[in-house]
């Protein structure tokens, strides 16, 4: 296999591009590196393909290792033909080559080794040869031998059917064949396994047809089966799957070989092969499920990182609970953290007034205009509280309902001990709400990306795989926004391109004893940090207020030079990108460049030279201001106050294979069926919408007993 070939028709680019990036990837370079600095290269390749590109580079390379080991194995039994080296060779996915090998595998004692030790082998070879014209039972006497254990005619030919069953089972074409057969016509069948309420009760009779079943069905079902609320079963062409052997075995109808064949193909089909591809049916399922809830995960995960920043605000974290207090945190403007307080305005207390009152100091202490609540436990009821103290307060003030998914992770977490020694555990929840409203993408890094809580059945997937492709969704959203070195915390700085948790801790030790970096260069002064993670890393971090005005935008080191050409070019010089009038006039000029002369005449590659235009005209832009900005609210929308009809405007919160939830205000999230997302047919929601998307929906029902609301974005006005 060409896996240059292959990996350019599946991602359908040209094998040009591929060559290049396998060789990127095998030099040692990032993928956020790769799709941001070597745009010529790839063919200007994204970081989402350029991951899937390096997946199927790993699972390839495996493939055609597996694929050696196999023919070696079977090379050393003296059983390798050109035939079989052949169909080794053209095998394109794992579970094929596996079933190429089966038959040579070593395999545990079976009912057909143990008939082969008792020499039936070579009466199998005549059954299945079918020219013999004796009476079988007549060449089946030849073949008892009491020594070994064959006492009757039944016995040989029982241990003859068994030899025959298992080379059958072990068939690779067969098993493709029926694998085919299946994906095409097989139906999943699901029952109750206990008669009592469960959240799987839509599956206590139901079936569907695997080839429709839709990833989130397949692992509700898994986990339905798994908390023993479910029996599952696969209904498969058994008829065809039969005939299909039979067609390819039997050579003649109605004798004593089609009989005896017959039941062999039967029995082979029920006791080895429909249990295994059962399995492997299940498996293939599964897998592909998770792979789609994977990538859902990731994408969200990627839209919460890159949700916009609200700046240069104090802000109030308010982490909502009943029993044990609310616990408030004031955070400036800078992320430091003020001043903190338990109120007990919720139930059993009910302290609205003693609350209140520390509330409104805070507000007037530090010039609070934001307060930033947690949509955990008590979330509604202190909503309810916040907006009563905030129509009675003359200042002017909002509140944000924020995600507190994985917030308690991070409080119990090492990394909060250190950052807050003398702080107690229950009030550190209270300020990273507070600073995931400053700035999501710096406090969310600090807790395992699982842990944010935007897909489906994350609990249920390969959690390796879900782990290294959130790690990949994360690494991407940090570099894509770039990193101020001198105020970032190791959390941050580890998920930027070349630098490891150890680099990432002596750069905050390196500041601490050396003060801010003045350049870029001074990053080679950090230990452990050399020319390769420098390449790596260097352009993703951000120098603000030093020497080099560039150091605050994208543009890499080595594009340093062509920067300064492109700027003394319209006659300006680097400084001047610090002065916002001469900026305007850069600016101007920019957009008059010609991509296609200028690259030529920098010598500069017309991608590169696009990119480094982009970072002249915005210096040190953060490009999270392009994306939807939080909805703030300042008084309450109550569930009772619903009516159908009404259009309201919300948040989207979670995207999942069947819809959007829809944050509009009221307890729980609305869901947008993906039937109500567009007047079109619409195959995947994150089509339509993302995380952090503000959407314009209307309530088309309402569901009072459990408390749930369907919403629409169809024919919205």
């Amino acid at each position: 296999m060409n896996i240059a070939e292959k990996i350019a028709t599946e991602l359908n680019i040209r094998k040009s591009q591929v060559e290049s990036t396998i060789k990127l990837i095998d030099d040692g370079n990032t993928i956020p590196f790769i799709a941001r600095y070597r745009k010529e290269a790839t063919g200007n390749l994204s970081d989402e393909t350029l991951r899937e590109f390096g997946e199927r580079l790993i699972y390839l390379r495996n493939l055609e290792q597996r694929k050696e080991e196999i023919i070696r194995l079977i090379d050393e039994q003296g059983k390798l033909t050109d035939e079989l080296k052949e169909s080794i060779n053209k095998a394109e996915i794992l579970s094929e080559l596996e079933d190429i090998y089966r038959p040579y595998k070593q395999k545990k004692r079976t009912r057909a080794t143990m008939a082969k030790e008792k020499g039936l082998e070579p009466l199998a070879n005549i059954i299945c040869l079918q020219s013999d014209k004796r009476d079988l039972n007549e060449i089946a006497k030849e073949y008892i031998n009491p020594e070994k254990g064959v006492e009757t005619v039944e016995e040989a030919l029982n241990g003859a059917k068994d030899i025959i069953a298992e080379q059958i089972s072990d068939n690779p074409e067969y098993r493709k064949k029926m694998k085919s057969l299946c994906f095409r016509e097989a139906v999943m069948v699901t029952k109750a396994a206990k008669d009592e309420k469960s959240a799987y009760e839509m599956y206590y009779e139901f079936s569907e047809t695997i080839k429709t079943l839709p990833s989130h069905r397949i692992l509700a079902i898994n986990r339905g089966e798994k908390e023993e609320f479910l029996k599952v079963k696969i209904e498969k062409p058994e008829e065809k799957i039969i005939d299909f052997i039979k067609k390819d075995i039997i050579k003649e109808k109605n004798n004593q070989y089609d009989t005896i064949l017959t039941e062999v193909i039967e029995d082979a089909y029920k006791r080895l092969i429909e249990p295994s591809v059962d399995r492997e049916i299940r498996t293939d399922l599964t897998e592909k499920a998770e792979e789609k809830a994977i990538k859902v995960f990731g994408k969200n995960a990627k839209q919460l990182l890159l949700q916009a920043p609200i700046k240069n605000i104090t802000v109030l974290g308010f982490d909502p609970a009943y029993r044990t207090g609310c616990k408030l945190a004031v955070i400036d403007k800078n992320g430091k953290l003020l001043d903190t307080a338990t109120v007990y305005p919720t139930e059993p207390q009910n302290d609205t007034e003693g609350a209140s009152k520390i509330i409104n100091n805070f507000i007037e202490k530090y010039d609070i205009n934001m307060i930033a609540i947690g949509n955990g436990t008590a979330s509604r009821e202190s909503e309810m509280f916040i907006s009563d103290l905030i129509g009675k307060n003359k200042k002017e003030l909002y509140y944000a309902i924020v995600s507190e998914a994985g917030a308690s992770v991070y409080s119990a977490s090492k990394l909060a001990t250190e950052e807050y020694p003398d702080i107690n555990v229950s009030l550190r929840g209270a300020i990273s709400i507070a600073r995931r409203l400053q700035d999501p993408l710096a406090e969310l890094v600090k807790i395992d990306p699982k842990a944010i809580g935007v897909g489906q059945y994350q609990h249920d997937v390969n959690q390796k795989k879900l782990s290294e492709s959130l790690t990949g969704v994360v690494e991407d959203a940090v570099n894509s926004v770039g990193v101020d070195v001198n105020t970032a915390t190791p959390s941050l700085l580890s998920y930027v391109a070349g630098i490891n948790k150890t680099i990432a801790k002596n750069i905050v030790e390196y500041r601490d004893t050396n003060g801010t970096l003045k350049n870029r260069k001074e990053l080679l002064k950090v230990p452990k940090l050399g020319k390769s993670a420098f390449e790596q890393c260097a352009g993703f971090l951000r120098i603000f207020g030093g020497k080099n005005p560039l150091e605050v935008t994208g543009v890499h080191p080595e594009s340093y030079d062509k920067a300064e050409k492109l700027l003394t070019q319209m006659g300006y010089s680097v400084d001047d990108l610090t002065k916002n009038e001469k900026l305007l006039q850069i600016r101007e000029e920019l957009q008059k460049i010609n991509i296609k002369e200028t690259a030529k005449k920098l010598d500069v590659g017309e991608l590169t030279l696009q990119d480094i235009i982009n970072e002249l005209f915005k210096p040190g832009r953060d490009p999270r201001e392009d994306m939807p900005k939080q909805i703030l609210r300042s008084d309450v929308l109550k569930f009772e106050d619903l009516k159908e009809d009404m259009v309201l405007k919300g948040t989207v919160r979670n995207v999942t294979d069947f819809g959007a939830f829809v944050d509009i205000g009221v307890k729980h999230d609305g869901l947008v069926h993906i039937s109500e997302l567009s007047n079109n047919f619409v195959k995947n929601p994150s089509e339509i919408v993302s995380v952090g998307d503000i959407v314009d929906v209307k309530v088309i029902k309402i569901d009072q007993e459990k408390q749930k609301v369907s919403l629409s974005m169809k024919n919205v006005k």
